[in-house]
């Protein structure tokens, strides 16, 4: 009976633990050598404070066992302070990246690879960050600012796991991101979040990857991980020419969407993975995906250019 009993404890607490585990297993890097006369510790308990945010924050009703969790690494750069006179207010640059486990093999395949430029918030040392959706700006939009920026890259990062999985998958966690979009913080020095501010931010990512004009992307988003990917360890040569057959909708979308942001944010992820599955193909079939592909992806256009 005692044993039974004690069975019976461990697996509660097994279950507890598994319950509680968050989506994210994330690494944040916070740089400032380029900000003086600020006590290191400031910053120390400040990257302490963000790592805490993104991986104790519940992202989602699901539940992730820690082998599920997403593995993502964000490095924030701070280049300035005293934003709006203020010495607690930064400017900054972010580095998300993120990837994928493919089925049966050990290879983590990326979701995303993204530089965003237009990062503003105020921190005072032993700040509690809090985020709401239900009030993104808060009472205070600088301090907010930075919680908000998180959580939309969490659940875009979230919406490209998910549809990586099924059809539009993502769905929930794009909106969510949207809606951080909607209600983001506005204030004197806050950027990124409004359409009429660029054509390539926050606001335009999350508004393409929902818009149907550019659906195809995401299907091919699905085909190209679920699809292929995950089916590569058992049919490689299959899985590979589908890759690069399908890469026909990505082109079209892109020639009937000059300069998106969605096709650029996407290689931003994939450049180096296409490459490899490219450079797979025998050298006879390459010349009609190298074609799509320097339309497509301009700036690496040299690199496909070399694979002929």
């Amino acid at each position: 009976m005692l044993k039974q009993l004690l069975n019976i404890i461990f697996l509660l607490c097994i279950c507890a633990l598994t319950g509680t585990a968050q989506e994210f297993n994330c690494k944040i890097t916070l740089r400032h050598d380029k900000i003086a006369g600020v006590d290191p510790k400031v910053f120390s308990g400040m990257e302490k404070a963000l790592n805490d945010f993104v991986n104790s924050h519940k992202w989602t009703t699901d539940e992730f066992a820690p082998t599920e969790k997403i593995d993502c690494n964000i490095m924030i750069n701070l280049i300035g302070n005293n934003v709006n006179g203020d010495v607690d207010a930064y400017s900054a640059t972010m580095s998300i990246q993120a990837t994928r486990p493919v089925y049966n093999t050990t290879y983590t395949s990326p979701l995303i690879n993204y530089i965003d430029k237009d990062i503003s918030f105020h921190y005072s040392q032993f700040n509690t960050l809090n985020f709401d959706d239900n009030s993104v700006s808060g009472t205070d939009p600088l301090a907010s600012n930075i919680t908000a920026v998180l959580a939309y890259y969490c659940y875009l990062t979230l919406g490209l796991d998910y549809d990586s999985f099924a059809p539009n998958g993502g769905t929930n966690f794009f909106k969510k991101a949207q809606n951080v979009v909607n209600n983001a913080p506005d204030g004197k020095g806050i950027t990124g979040w409004k359409a009429v501010e660029s054509t390539h931010n926050r606001y335009w990512i999350v508004d393409q990857i929902l818009n149907n004009r550019f659906g195809d992307v995401r299907n091919y988003w699905y085909q190209l991980h679920r699809e292929c990917l995950d089916s590569m360890y058992a049919k490689p040569v299959e899985a590979r020419t589908r890759i690069l057959v399908n890469l026909r909708k990505l082109f079209t979308v892109s020639r009937e969407n000059p300069n998106s942001i969605i096709i650029q944010f996407f290689f931003n992820a994939k450049t180096d993975e296409i490459q490899h599955i490219l450079s797979q193909a025998p050298k006879q079939e390459r010349g009609q995906y190298i074609t799509m592909l320097t339309a497509m992806d301009v700036p690496n256009a040299p690199k496909y250019n070399a694979m002929r």
